[in-house]
């Protein structure tokens, strides 16, 4: 019995794993933005509204159901008053277009927030990507970092054991190696949780756990990967590129469609002060008994009336407040072009400045810290100084190292702030 409890408890232990085991998927910066795009759920939400906003339209274009009337007279009032059966038909007057455009200006509005949107997570994904890939750079520049302290206790160990240091080099170079650990430790923990993030951004319902093809920044060809331009490369300056990168700005493009939708708006709110044309007819008859002859008498009848005259109410409050939105609409297309070239502008001489930055640190600071690590080490393994300056400047080389990875981060992350401003994602300097 015991065996076969044992048993159970095991498939199931068994079953429950299985289906917590994700697939992992390595894919460059590029495939990672057509994941997004493809599963991401918050957009497949946001695009929904663009099938909300074409039924919309559907809806402000119906046409008033009728009504189907009886009239049936009771007692000796309505004794020789013929009996009705008909149908009445509201007919408005100027409004169904009016609605019809509203919803069709709204839906060029919805459609370009859905663009917006598309365009805000490819920029996410990027970043992400880009934060990932620096994570497992800064770990990987740990883990070298670890390795060497590890080569310096051993040289430590040996000069002791020659008699050459005193035992204290030892200790030194046990707690520097113990400290590289602990920050590498601590570098793992951020990869798994740049991971997270990385996956978060993406948000696909499949069993996918998505991971950077790119392990450091360091590779070849790594600007083309990153869908980077070369840091070497000669930028153009700001007013060269201003006109084309005002151009696709969404925000632009958005309010602009805002003040199209108040205009639209105004004009049907204005229209409510038309009244409507209300027609009805149809068949009416007598029933001999009913009759100064004793016939039966048959016919028809027509009318009509305007109905909502705006006698009490003339909708004001309603034509201004639609009036007032019309005028904020106006302010807020003309404060996003007066911030969208300060925006841009900031971005590209950021973006501009870590260029130079970069472009710094691999011509002068790495090359320089890599010839002076080198001399350091030699010099104590020939007694020529002592170990805490070695460790000195094997922390300050790791510094350099590290600042380097940051150095090339901000690059990227410049690069698709930038991008984010000119709401372009393939724009080419």
């Amino acid at each position: 019995m015991k065996k076969i409890v044992a048993a159970l408890i095991l498939g199931i232990f068994i079953q429950t794993s299985a289906f917590g085991i994700e697939e992992v998927k390595k894919v460059y910066l590029q495939g990672a933005i057509n994941a997004a795009i493809e599963n991401n759920l918050d957009l497949q939400a946001a695009e929904l509204n663009v099938n909300i906003a074409k039924n919309d339209i559907k809806s402000a274009n119906r046409l008033q159901n009728p009504s189907f009337d009886v009239f049936y007279n009771y007692g000796a009032s309505g004794w020789t008053e013929p009996r009705q059966l008909g149908l009445s038909q509201t007919v408005e007057v100027a409004k169904r277009r009016a609605r019809k455009k509203l919803a069709q200006s709204n839906l060029k509005l919805v459609e370009a927030n859905v663009d917006y949107t598309r365009f805000d997570l490819k920029m996410d994904v990027r970043e992400a990507y880009i934060n990932l890939v620096a994570a497992k750079s800064i770990l990987e520049t740990l883990k070298q970092q670890q390795h060497l302290q590890e080569d310096l206790l051993a040289i430590a160990q040996k000069r002791v054991e020659e008699g050459k240091v005193p035992d204290i080099d030892v200790i030194q170079a046990e707690i520097a190696l113990n400290q590289m650990i602990t920050q590498v430790n601590t570098a793992k923990v951020n990869v798994k949780n740049a991971l997270f993030a990385f996956n978060k951004i993406i948000n696909t319902p499949k069993d996918i756990t998505y991971d950077s093809m790119d392990n450091i920044f360091s590779e070849e060809n790594n600007f083309d990967e990153m869908l980077t331009p070369s840091p070497n490369t000669k930028f153009p300056q700001l007013n060269e590129i201003m006109p084309k990168a005002l151009k696709n700005r969404y925000d632009i493009q958005i309010a602009k469609q805002e003040i199209d939708v108040a205009e639209k708006n105004l004009t049907v709110i204005a229209r409510q002060r038309i009244p409507d044309i209300s027609l009805s007819g149809g068949y009416a008859y007598q029933m001999p008994m009913h009759t100064d002859d004793g016939r039966f008498n048959s016919g028809g009848y027509i009318g009509a009336s305007l109905v909502n005259i705006p006698l009490f109410y003339n909708y004001s409050p309603e034509i201004q407040n639609a009036t007032l939105k019309l005028q904020q609409a106006e302010l807020k297309y003309q404060s996003a072009q007066n911030k969208a070239e300060k925006d841009i502008g900031a971005a590209y001489d950021k973006f501009l400045t870590a260029a130079e930055n970069l472009n710094y640190y691999e011509s002068k600071i790495l090359i320089s810290s890599e010839q002076l690590i080198d001399i350091s080490k030699k010099a104590y393994e020939s007694g020529k100084s002592d170990i805490t300056a070695l460790i000195v400047m094997k922390q300050s080389y790791k510094s350099i190292i590290v600042g380097y990875t940051y150095a090339l981060t901000d690059y990227y992350n410049s690069w698709t702030n930038f991008l984010r401003e000119v709401n372009d994602e393939s724009f080419d300097l």
